[in-house]
């Protein structure tokens, strides 16, 4: 169905206190319940929403792509480690 999001136009209204409502549809596609957690930005004029967990798949994704392999993890205990010891 992400071709009926990336068609897709519902006009909404700005309620009291700027509240919007996401359309039934987008939530069920995007994987959004009540109480989820979204991170705004303005782009370009839009405003665009992003849901918490593809903001941490994205995040990890460019890691993966950038750490070729290393373990950052592992790198990051080391280099605590070397600090206590000095």
């Amino acid at each position: 169905m992400v071709d009926f999001l990336i068609m897709a136009e519902i006009k909404i209204r700005v309620g009291p206190g700027g509240r919007l409502v996401i359309p039934s549809q987008f939530r069920k596609e995007l994987g959004i319940n009540e109480g989820d957690s979204l991170i705004a930005t303005l782009e370009d004029g839009e405003l665009r929403l992003l849901a918490l967990h593809q903001a941490v798949k994205r995040a990890q994704q460019t890691i993966r792509r950038y750490s070729k392999g290393r373990s950052l993890a592992g790198e990051l205990v080391q280099a605590r480690q070397k600090e206590e010891d000095e």
